[in-house]
């Protein structure tokens, strides 16, 4: 099903010419330099209709013509290769901490970045700031605002597209929502771009796909820790009917303490946060007396704990930072394991910033994986540690906002 709301980003695109305007444009963009035989041959169009609508392309100079490939007998055939410096984009990370802002080319090279803690304030009062680090990268760019045609967002929190809203969910900065329409219109209206805008978790999946080569598949999943996942189903971006699909926690807020008694056998659901609860575990670990370089690596200061610290001691091999990161990794691949069997992806992507402790880390999730998972889903899926690392949201949500101008060329 088409899902399109304004300033929403596309995906799953219905309309006969955008597919085939967004097929060419992506496949020139993958492959390039490419002849127009080559198209119509991967893409299974007939050639004079592939000729028609390069020629359309390479008049607005979105398509550049580059020479000639190496001939198998008669003619030697053009090739074509996409003009990433015919538009530019912005993408936005609105996280749950901080805020960054790329200006791209068409390729998703970055031009110019800027970057801007989160405010401590509803989401409702948030464009403001939002404008002002897309000024900044703009600003940074030197480049005039008349070439960037779409900017994109991706954000934390929820999206849903049947109430249209945005809905901060974050417990310390307190939970508020407002109109998506309003939000993104206050945005748009200072730039006069068009606006789309995403879930974030989403926007790094598709990061992943478009600029990672070991993550362009068809179905993947990125996890973001146990805070989101971003989810590919053939090919595109999948976040189900109202536009929430993703989160993969349960809600344990309203439990009361019976009742969390009762519920502890799902512990492997609950919220553990970004850093997968390590921090606090290293807390409890130090207060009970256990001996540790991670007490020393912050001057005895366990309040400057933070999971940066527990990654850098993991790999220096101190028993308790590498005990936390694999429990860590363990309950998440869990998780993972379960994601594995319901979707049968060929990647898992794991993102957060746990992964970085490198193969102690992963080692232990794809053992449990492969302890959890049934055998023929368990025997497809690659897991692998993010390539785009914090860069994947804003990354995700520039390569969106290419990809709209590619529906609408």
């Amino acid at each position: 099903m088409a899902i399109k709301k304004e300033s929403v980003f596309t995906y799953h695109v219905s309309q006969d010419r955008q597919r085939k305007n967004l097929s060419i444009l992506e496949l020139i963009r993958k492959k390039g330099p490419i002849s127009r035989a080559d198209i119509s041959r991967v893409l299974g169009l007939n050639i004079v209709s592939v000729s028609n609508y390069l020629d359309f392309y390479i008049n607005k100079k979105t398509i550049l013509e580059v020479g000639y490939d190496v001939s198998s007998g008669g003619r030697r055939p053009e090739l074509l290769e996409l003009n990433a410096k015919s538009a530019y984009i912005v993408g936005v990370d609105i996280g749950p901490d901080n805020m960054k802002a790329v200006v791209t080319d068409l390729q998703v090279n970055v031009i110019s970045s800027a970057y801007a803690p989160r405010p401590n304030v509803i989401v409702e009062e948030l464009p403001g700031y939002v404008i002002k680090v897309i000024e900044d990268a703009v600003d940074k760019s030197k480049l005039d605002k008349g070439v960037i045609k779409n900017i994109g967002i991706g954000t934390s929190g929820i999206i849903d597209y049947i109430t249209g809203t945005i809905h901060d969910t974050d417990p310390v900065r307190g939970r508020s929502k407002t109109s998506l329409l309003k939000f993104c219109k206050a945005i748009e209206q200072k730039f006069y771009i068009p606006i789309y805008i995403g879930n974030d978790a989403s926007c790094a999946a598709f990061g992943e796909k478009t600029l990672n080569h070991s993550a362009d598949v068809e179905n993947m999943l990125y996890v973001y820790s146990d805070v989101g996942l971003g989810i590919i189903i053939q090919d595109d971006v999948y976040c189900g009917s109202s536009g929430c699909a993703g989160e993969i926690q349960l809600v344990f807020s309203g439990l009361q303490k019976d009742e969390k008694n009762i519920m502890k056998e799902y512990t492997h659901m609950r919220p553990w946060g970004v850093d997968l609860g390590v921090v606090m575990e290293a807390m409890r670990a130090i207060d009970k007396g256990v001996s540790t370089e991670i007490l020393n690596m912050v001057g005895g200061d366990v309040t400057k704990l933070t999971k940066e610290v527990i990654i850098a001691a993991a790999k220096k091999r101190d028993k308790l930072a590498v005990e936390l990161v694999s429990n860590a990794a363990r309950n998440l691949g869990v998780r993972v394991a379960y994601l594995v069997n319901v979707f049968n992806p060929d990647i898992v992507v794991i993102g957060g910033g746990v992964e970085k402790s490198g193969e102690v880390f992963m080692d232990a999730i794809k053992e449990t994986v492969n302890k959890f998972s049934f055998e023929e889903p368990a025997s497809i899926v690659k897991i692998i540690p993010t390539l785009l690392e914090d860069n994947s949201v804003v990354l995700g949500a520039a390569a969106l906002a290419a990809r709209e101008v590619f529906i609408e060329a």
